[in-house]
């Protein structure tokens, strides 16, 4: 999720690794279920009556069926790089929801400017080779006054996997993620208006390291980088990675903290107006009333 002329990640295995994981994810995606029902909760702040919404990395469509409930009279695009994921959405997907789907890289929109009222990105944009360049779209795409919200992964996540990969190797195997200022900053950069950001930290548990390793196949948080070593770790270096982990051992069990990082900003128009309740009031034509 940096600028720079090599790209983090190899897209094509970010999308060949989601598709797969497609069948299982919900089943396994416990942390992203409950970081996206609480992005979603977060929007008791404002009063909105979107007409179109974006789910940015939609996934099986698990947020964009909680936004059909939430919304019912609003259309939502469901949008994913991974063809697998949509082909899940569109099974799972409710007779009375409005939905569309659309499969397309975020950093590069197939849509038209000033067309959604609301863009929803849960655990996406971490997934993402320029941040800058994504936040560009979805600043193009967000009608003037209109709402981002979005979560993503901050540097301490998967801390000990890093730092036991590194008792291993000097290889590339944990993705890189951006601290919350710098998220900010760029959203600054990019027009946004009034970023409201911050940081809540989760830890699950283990009981080996083969666990972990399957969770995060289960979820499709492979190895996607572009430096990564070609093919599986050897039984040695296994081993190796084995032990260097068992360091972080508690209570016979093993650790992988996440630093979920929540963000929300306006698109660029009209000042909304924020309310002794926190709440904020928006132009009626937009967004309805608070």
């Amino acid at each position: 999720m940096r600028t720079g002329a090599t790209p983090p990640f190899d897209k094509r295995a970010v999308r060949r690794a989601f598709s797969r994981a497609a069948a299982g994810y919900e089943a396994a995606a416990v942390l992203q279920d409950r970081v996206g029902a609480q992005l979603i909760e977060r929007l008791d702040l404002v009063k909105l009556a979107p007409h179109w919404i974006l789910d940015v990395g939609s996934g099986t469509g698990l947020g964009a069926r909680r936004l059909n409930a939430r919304y019912p009279r609003a259309r939502v695009l469901a949008l994913d790089l991974a063809g697998g994921m949509l082909r899940e959405a569109r099974r799972r997907k409710g007779w009375r929801q409005r939905q569309h789907y659309c499969q397309a890289d975020a950093e590069c929109l197939p849509l038209q400017s000033a067309s959604m009222d609301l863009i929803y990105a849960n655990m996406t944009v971490q997934w993402c080779n320029d941040l800058d360049q994504v936040l560009r779209e979805f600043a193009r795409v967000l009608c003037p006054g209109g709402l981002l919200m979005f979560s993503t992964l901050g540097p301490d996540t998967l801390r000990e996997l890093r730092r036991a990969f590194a008792a291993v190797d000097q290889g590339a195997h944990v993705s890189p993620f951006l601290d919350m200022h710098d998220i900010g900053d760029a959203l600054v950069r990019q027009g946004f208006e009034m970023p409201v950001m911050d940081v809540e930290h989760y830890q699950l548990t283990y009981p080996n390291l083969e666990a972990l390793l399957r969770d995060l196949r289960a979820v499709g948080a492979t190895n996607a980088l572009q430096a990564r070593a070609r093919g599986l770790l050897t039984p040695r270096r296994l081993e190796c990675l084995r032990a260097a982990y068992a360091g972080f051992l508690v209570e016979e069990r093993l650790p992988a903290t996440y630093e979920v990082v929540y963000g929300h900003a306006w698109g660029a128009g009209p000042r909304q107006e924020r309310l002794a309740d926190g709440s904020v009031a928006v132009p009626l034509g937009r967004l309805g009333r608070r």
